[in-house]
């Protein structure tokens, strides 16, 4: 079953920036909708003093190695082009996590 990240900052709405996300949430696709599986700590890839660092873009992709697709409410481009280019499917949704999870189940889009 597939399974995708999300970052959430109240676990009931997709409404973080990836680059400031300290946490992701991931939920298994089942053919009933979706089932959340855990909670996982994240360092923020973005730092205001520091910028973006793909060192830090590369601990959340391997933090996330085993979801099919990451959910943010926004990403920049140059993050975006660095996780599509290392196979990371990566989508800027926002509202609510159970009508996106159900949508994306009920039209397998991962």
């Amino acid at each position: 079953m597939p399974r995708i990240a999300i970052a959430t900052t109240n676990g009931r709405e997709i409404d973080e920036h990836f680059g400031h996300a300290k946490f992701f949430r991931v939920y298994e696709l089942t053919d009933e909708g979706y089932s959340n599986k855990e909670l996982r700590d994240a360092v923020a890839a973005c730092q205001h003093s520091l910028g973006h660092d793909t060192t830090r873009f590369d601990k959340i992709i391997e933090l996330l190695s085993d979801c099919d697709a990451v959910l943010v409410q926004k990403i920049g481009p140059g993050a975006a082009a660095y996780l599509i280019e290392k196979g990371v499917r990566v989508f800027e949704v926002s509202g609510s996590i159970d009508a996106v999870l159900n949508k994306f189940a009920q039209d397998k889009l991962v």
